[in-house]
């Protein structure tokens, strides 16, 4: 089956990338063919473990997050690495194609890669959709909803007393003064100027 509507929901949204080993959050997805297989693009970060599993693998999958998303698994698949955390382990997914998606998700497109374009810090990986379903009728997060909830969505907590940089990316705390200039967060790789001072 494959219920092409969902594209539908493709904005500068929130997904949960998955392929085989692994998984993370990503917001730069776009539609860019139409027709029966219409060709899917989706930018990850080089630093990411999950753009070393794309490159090694045939099929990815984009779950569509909604607006009531629970923010566990927000935090689960953007603030942690599958080199440390199996981030399936709690989460309920289904596998298709052999590929796991989000059960609880609004929907997932499942593509087989054909293309890939390197950049200085992505990956742009092109896939053609072979798969796709719509399994709940909601409204889809943006990624403006998430910026503008993601304290409560992924509920960051720093020392009292203390200055911290926050990284507004993956959410990595930082504990000093000042950020060098070219301070880089060491859990994503983005620079300073993406970190926001909290002195709570």
């Amino acid at each position: 089956m494959k219920n092409k509507k969902i594209t539908r929901k493709i904005t500068q949204g929130m997904y949960v990338l998955t392929t085989n080993g692994g998984g993370c959050i990503v917001d730069a997805v776009s539609q860019i063919s139409a027709g029966d297989n219409p060709l899917i693009s989706v930018a990850v970060m080089k630093t990411n473990y999950t753009n070393e599993l794309m490159k090694k693998n045939e099929k990815f999958a984009l779950s569509v997050l909604g607006k009531n998303e629970d923010g566990s698994l927000i935090q689960t698949f953007g603030m942690q690495s599958m080199r440390k955390t199996n981030k399936f382990e709690n989460i309920e997914i289904e596998e298709i194609e052999g590929i796991p998606i989000i059960k609880n998700s609004l929907g997932y497109m499942l593509c087989e890669i054909i293309d890939s374009i390197d950049n200085d810090t992505h990956t742009l990986f092109i896939g053609r959709l072979i798969e796709a379903d719509v399994l709940k009728e909601e409204e889809a997060m943006s990624y403006g909803y998430y910026q503008e909830h993601k304290d409560e969505l992924i509920k960051i907590t720093t020392e009292k007393g203390h200055t911290a940089w926050v990284c507004t990316i993956c959410g990595y705390v930082y504990y000093g003064e000042t950020l060098e200039e070219d301070f880089k967060c060491p859990k994503c790789g983005v620079g300073r100027e993406l970190f926001e001072k909290s002195t709570k």
